[in-house]
């Protein structure tokens, strides 16, 4: 059984995402709460409904499939002062080569969400040097290990 899962988690991270909605950005496979800490899971709000984006509190990172490749982008900017709920600033920058990503997204915790929160809206904005920019609609859910 054990193996069998880890063949499928391998054969899921080889795949290539697939594009949402002709977007080049696409759906990432399944993924696993960190072991300590939260993260927050976003999922597109358009016509095509699939997990799209996966960001830590700490170390702060994005994780979006761009062009077919999964690729974590560090946060560059977003914690500095700003309150925050769960570790989540309500706008976070994040980089990594030619891509720039900014996150805005309110987070609240409910008293029926025991260990993370709801993220009702978020929107995701991708810039690529010489490409158009992306704005994603999405929302999603927090959550947290200890």
């Amino acid at each position: 059984m054990t193996i069998a899962l880890l063949l499928a988690l391998v054969q899921a991270v080889a795949m290539p995402a697939a594009s949402i909605d002709g977007l080049p950005l696409g759906a990432l496979p399944q993924q696993a709460l960190p072991a300590k800490g939260c993260a927050a899971y976003l999922f597109t709000t358009g016509e095509t409904r699939v997990l799209a984006a996966m960001v830590t509190a700490d170390p702060g990172s994005l994780r979006i499939a761009l062009d077919g490749k999964v690729a974590d982008y560090p946060r560059i900017d977003g914690a500095d002062g700003r309150a925050a709920t769960l570790g989540f600033t309500p706008e976070a920058r994040f980089a990594a080569g030619d891509v720039s990503a900014t996150l805005d997204m309110r987070v609240e915790q409910r008293a029926t969400l025991g260990q993370g929160a709801a993220v009702p809206t978020a929107t995701l904005r991708i810039d690529r040097a010489g490409r158009d920019t992306i704005v994603v609609p999405m929302a999603g859910l927090v959550g947290c290990s200890n």
